[in-house]
Formats: structure tokens, C-alpha cells, sequence
């Protein structure tokens, strides 16, 4: 749950920054009060750390393999 939740995170932070280099359009700042709100800096802060969770999905051993030759 936290992977996943995590990587829809991390896919609205890259979608974000995709905004601002092809239109300069913070869409973050834009909704919440601008780059140095309060409320922008948490969900800055919060899809950062979804994003170094999502570092760790590199290292993990691919469960799904396993079960797949498992029942085969």
C-alpha cells in the first residue's frame, strides 16, 4: 500500500516539475498559495520523502517472480 501510494506520489511530483520546465507553471504553488506557503512546503516535503521511499523499490527482490515460479 505505502509502494504504491508512494509512486502516485512521486508521478505527481515528476508531472509537477514537467509543468515547470515546458510552461513554467507550478501547479503546486499555484493551488496551494504560491512556493513559500505553508501548505505548499508540506506537500513539497511529502512527495519528496515518497520519492526516496521509492528509491528502495530498486533494491528489493522481485516478489512477483517468485510467486509466478512458485505455482508453475
Amino acid at each position: 500500500m505505502l509502494d504504491r501510494l508512494s509512486l502516485i506520489l512521486t508521478i505527481i511530483g515528476a508531472l509537477n516539475w514537467g509543468a515547470i520546465g515546458l510552461f513554467q507553471f507550478d501547479l503546486v504553488a499555484w493551488i496551494f498559495g504560491g512556493q513559500d506557503a505553508l501548505l505548499s512546503r508540506i506537500i513539497y516535503t511529502v512527495i519528496a520523502l515518497a520519492g526516496i521511499w521509492c528509491i528502495t523499490l530498486l533494491f528489493r527482490e522481485r516478489e512477483a517472480e517468485d510467486t509466478v515460479g512458485e505455482i508453475q
